[in-house]
């Protein structure tokens, strides 16, 4: 009879730790699916902020390039004040 009554705590054990391993398990799914969703929001974020800095990046880049033209019409216009300055210099001078 001791045997049977110890075959019975063993096997209500069993029970017991596949109930707690079903449960467990059933949470462990909840929270990886509520992690993967987390994970995804975050990279869906930072995709997000990647995007808007190459918008700035190109709209930067168009700066200048603008900017580099302005300079050389700049340096080219200077080049002929220059140029105007020394022949009206070496006309008074002559």
């Amino acid at each position: 009879m001791t045997i049977e009554i110890g075959i019975l705590i063993a096997a209500g054990g069993l029970i017991v730790s596949f109930l707690m391993y079903q449960l467990n398990r059933g949470k462990e799914i909840k929270s990886d699916g509520q992690e993967s969703a987390e994970l995804k929001a975050e990279l869906g974020y930072i995709r997000k902020g990647v995007d808007d800095i190459r918008i700035d990046l190109k709209a930067n880049e168009r700066q200048l390039v603008a900017l580099g033209e302005r300079i050389t019409r700049v340096e080219e216009s200077a080049k002929q004040a220059h140029k105007r300055i020394d022949s009206l210099e070496g006309g008074e001078h002559a």
